[in-house]
C-alpha cells in the first residue's frame, strides 16, 4: 500500500501541475467561455476554445479525485506525522475552492481582479500536494533535514518571501486576465525609448508593477542564496535546494523577458507559469522546515 501511495502522490502532483498550466492556457487562449455559459457540462459548437476549456475541466475533475484519494490515504497511513492532516485538508479545500471560482467565472461575470485569484488558489493546493509527496517519500530523512535548525531570521525570510510571491503571482495572473502581456512593447522598461515615463494605462501599470515585484523577488532570492551558502553550507537541503530555487527565479525572469521578445509566444508563456509553480512549491517546503525548527526550539 505504501508503494501504491507513493505512485499516487507522484501522479497527483503531476496532475496538479497540468491543472495550473492548463488554467494558464485557458487564459492565454481566451478559452474561458469555450463551453458557453455552462458548468459543469459543455455545450456549443466544437472549436479549439471548447477543446481547451473542456480538457481543463476534465483534468481538474481528475485532480479533485486524486487529491481526495491522496488526502484520505495519507491521513490514514501518515497521520502520525503532525503536518499530514493539515496538508491533506489544505490540498483538497483549495482545489475545491479554485473549482468553485472557475465555475462562478463561467456562470456569472467576474472582474479581472477576482479572476486573477484563481491561479494563486490553485498554487496553494499544488504546494500542499507537493509537501504531502515529500512526506510520503521521507525526503527529510534522505537529505538529513531532521537535524536542521533554521534560525528565526531565516524563518521570517521564508515566510515573508512566500507571502510576497503570492502577491507577485497575483499581479502576473492579473496581467494575463487584463490581456496585457504585450501592453508594454519593451523590456525591462515599458518603452525603452522613454524609460522614465509613467504615463501608463491600466494594462501597462499592471505589467510594470508585476515586473518591479518580480525583480525584487529575483534579488531577494539571490541575496538569500549567498546567506544560505554562508550559514548552511553543510546542509544539502538548504544549500542545494536554494541553488535550485535561485535557478528557478532566474529562469523565470528570463522567460518573462522572452514573453515580450517573442510577442507572447504560447509555449514561453506556459513555461513562465510552470517555473513559478515549481518555485512556489519548493518555497513552501522551506516553510515546512521552518515550522519544524520552531517546534524544535519549543522542545529544547
Amino acid at each position: 500500500m505504501i508503494k501504491s501511495l507513493k505512485v499516487l502522490s507522484i501522479i497527483t502532483t503531476l496532475c496538479m501541475i497540468f491543472v495550473l498550466v492548463g488554467g494558464a492556457l485557458v487564459t492565454k487562449t481566451e478559452s474561458g467561455m469555450g463551453c458557453g455559459a455552462n458548468w459543469p457540462f459543455c455545450y456549443g459548437e466544437w472549436s479549439k476554445e471548447m477543446f481547451i476549456e473542456l480538457s481543463h475541466r476534465l483534468v481538474s475533475g481528475l485532480a479533485g479525485i486524486l487529491v481526495l484519494a491522496l488526502s484520505i490515504l495519507s491521513w490514514k497511513f501518515y497521520g502520525h506525522i503532525r503536518e499530514t492532516k493539515f496538508l491533506a485538508f489544505i490540498s483538497f479545500f483549495f482545489l475545491v475552492l479554485q473549482g468553485l471560482i472557475g465555475a462562478a467565472a463561467v456562470l456569472w461575470p467576474q472582474s479581472d481582479f477576482v479572476l486573477a485569484l484563481h491561479f494563486g488558489i490553485s498554487l496553494i493546493s499544488f504546494a500542499a500536494v507537493l509537501l504531502l509527496t515529500c512526506l510520503i517519500f521521507e525526503i527529510d530523512q534522505k537529505f538529513d533535514a531532521d537535524s536542521l535548525h533554521i534560525t528565526p531570521v531565516f524563518r521570517r525570510q521564508f515566510l515573508y518571501l512566500t507571502i510576497y510571491i503570492l502577491i507577485v503571482v497575483y499581479t502576473g495572473a492579473l496581467v494575463r486576465h487584463l490581456d496585457s502581456s504585450l501592453a508594454c512593447p519593451s523590456w525591462p522598461f515599458c518603452d525603452n525609448s522613454t524609460p522614465f515615463s509613467i504615463d501608463y494605462h491600466l494594462g501597462q501599470w499592471a505589467q510594470m508593477i508585476h515586473r518591479v515585484l518580480a525583480g525584487v523577488a529575483f534579488i531577494w532570492t539571490w541575496v538569500l542564496l549567498f546567506s544560505i551558502l554562508k550559514k548552511y553550507s553543510d546542509f544539502k537541503v538548504m544549500k542545494q535546494g536554494w541553488i535550485i530555487q535561485t535557478t528557478f527565479i532566474t529562469f523565470q525572469v528570463l522567460l518573462g523577458a522572452f514573453v515580450i521578445f517573442t510577442r507572447a509566444n504560447l509555449m514561453i508563456a506556459l513555461l513562465h507559469a510552470l517555473v513559478i509553480t515549481l518555485y512556489f512549491g519548493f518555497l513552501c517546503y522551506y516553510l515546512l522546515l521552518s515550522y519544524r525548527s520552531t517546534k524544535k526550539g519549543e522542545t529544547n
